[in-house]
């Protein structure tokens, strides 16, 4: 309806916006779901998002909680605060040899306020803060997919334009409900995700308002995009991922704001078009404000390598085998089995485990492994999407693609073993970013589909079904996180070679 009216008042609305993108055929023209005004939407996604979570408020202290917050010296308040940003995240000091160098001063900065304020360690008040986190970080979502499916306009009053309220309030939805993010929400060492996910989407959207006052993509805020830098740096402090919004942004600034065509640039920069010196880069700012990215991370990485030295984290054989490996060739089809493995828990989060290591997944060793095939059907949809984002004349589907297979791909690569060794062999929390692209491929799949069905209502009941399943794993989930006993059973019917579940359920035993 929207866009219908747009397109009809065009000759005399053009003056009101300020474009930041050509008008493109809208993603909820073809939706069959449910349209409600921006705060309804927004109240709609915060109360599902709190029921889905709302019985692990109750939960115990649970697996990792202990060593993070019961045992942490650092929540304790004759603990000098200064001493935060010299230590990682369980206490010991960075400059140890034993020191997982996981460094989140943040995070465990609210860790000690909730001790503060609930006089000791009360489980009750620290699930209530992830809930709430989490909450809000569903909200936030309306307003970012909003964004990245139905592109950035603003009104000639500087209110932003949400131009997919459909589409936008169903991805919003699936980020809301989706069972793996459990382990981040239920579990209290979870908040760490959070709170990285909270500033990440913060700074993107400050990296939009970057270009409030923008017409024609000449003119923008550096002290915005300064500002979204700072936002990404919080987030990184409180967990590693959050420095991958400054990457994004860049795309997303590419994309979007200079509508450049990736496939048709490559071409150029191969063969040294010079056309290129035309194309309006210098002029738009789109170098300089990647330039200013680049350097914002790059200071970043420099200050925080320098307060945790540079020796890389210790980790055993145990917690990731396939980095031990001393075939080059058992590592890479490993960590592509792992990949593969992440996906499926995004398209099917129906087995979930706290720990998937020491025996959970066995190595593959040989091509006869009929594992394999997980690793082809994976390269398989992912070369296929990535052919349709870089090739499709519609460039529209360019855009929403490459965003998607963006937020899905890089926020993963610092848990993806391909800069550095990880401690863990799958995680359901690495995962609580990378399924905002996931969301937008499901999405904008959804309004295909219901494009070319002739019974749109009937495909509309089907992804309703799907939400209303989510729900219910995720509250099953979350009452597994309440206690030590009835997470490790879980556990061992999930992974039942797994020594390290064994072994906690028989000592909680």
């Amino acid at each position: 309806q929207i866009f219908n009216q747009h397109n009809a008042e065009a000759p005399n609305l053009e003056p009101a916006f300020h474009r930041m993108a050509q008008m493109e055929p809208n993603l909820d023209h073809d939706v069959s779901w449910f349209l409600l005004p921006s705060y309804w939407a927004k109240m709609v996604v915060a109360l599902i998002s709190f029921l889905c979570f709302a019985n692990s408020y109750d939960g115990d202290f649970v697996f990792d909680d202990s060593e993070a917050i019961i045992n942490n010296k650092d929540l304790r308040a004759e603990t000098p605060l200064g001493d935060l940003w010299y230590h990682d995240f369980w206490g010991s000091k960075l400059s140890s040899n034993t020191s997982h160098k996981s460094y989140r001063p943040l995070t465990v900065l609210t860790f000690r306020i909730n001790c503060l304020f609930a006089g000791g360690f009360y489980p009750v008040g620290f699930h209530v803060i992830n809930i709430i986190l989490h909450c809000t970080i569903s909200v936030l979502m309306v307003d970012v997919f909003s964004i990245l499916l139905g592109g950035l306009q603003f009104s000639n009053k500087g209110r932003r334009l949400n131009l997919a309220p459909k589409s936008s309030l169903l991805a919003a939805l699936l980020f809301a409900v989706h069972p793996v993010h459990t382990e981040c929400v239920a579990g209290i060492v979870g908040r760490a995700d959070l709170l990285c996910a909270l500033f990440f989407l913060l700074s993107f959207l400050g990296y939009c308002k970057a270009f409030k006052e923008n017409k024609e993509g000449h003119t923008f805020s550096v002290f915005w995009v300064l500002v979204s830098v700072v936002l990404g740096a919080i987030a990184m402090l409180c967990k590693e991922q959050g420095i991958t919004i400054l990457g994004l942004n860049a795309v997303f600034d590419a994309l979007v704001i200079n509508k450049i065509n990736l496939l048709e640039l490559i071409r150029k920069l191969l063969y040294k078009d010079k056309s290129l010196e035309n194309a309006g880069l210098l002029r738009k700012g789109l170098l300089f404000r990647i330039t200013l990215l680049m350097c914002g991370g790059a200071g970043i990485l420099y200050i925080r390598w320098r307060i945790m030295g540079t020796g890389p984290p210790a980790f055993t054989e145990v917690d990731n085998p396939a980095s031990f490996a001393d075939s080059l060739f058992v590592r890479a089809i490993n960590y592509n089995y792992y990949y593969s493995l992440n996906a499926w828990l995004l398209l099917c989060p129906w087995w979930l485990c706290f720990d998937w290591s020491m025996g959970c997944i066995p190595l593959i060793k040989s091509v006869s492994d009929w594992r394999i095939i997980a690793l082809a059907a994976l390269w398989f949809c992912l070369i296929g999407l990535i052919c349709q984002a870089l090739c499709s004349e519609d460039s529209h589907k360019r855009r929403i693609l490459t965003l998607g297979l963006g937020f899905l791909i890089i926020p993963f690569l610092p848990a993806s073993n391909l800069f550095f060794r990880v401690g863990f062999v799958v995680a359901e929390r690495v995962i609580y970013l990378p399924s905002i692209g996931y969301c937008i491929l499901f999405t904008y799949g959804f309004s295909l589909l219901s494009k070319q069905a002739k019974k749109k209502k009937i495909l509309a009941v089907a992804v309703l079904g799907i939400l209303l399943i989510n729900v219910m794993r995720c509250a099953l989930r979350s009452s597994q996180w309440r206690s030590e006993e009835q997470l490790f059973r879980s556990a061992l019917s999930v992974c039942p070679l797994n020594a390290k579940v064994s072994h906690s359920l028989t000592s909680n035993l």
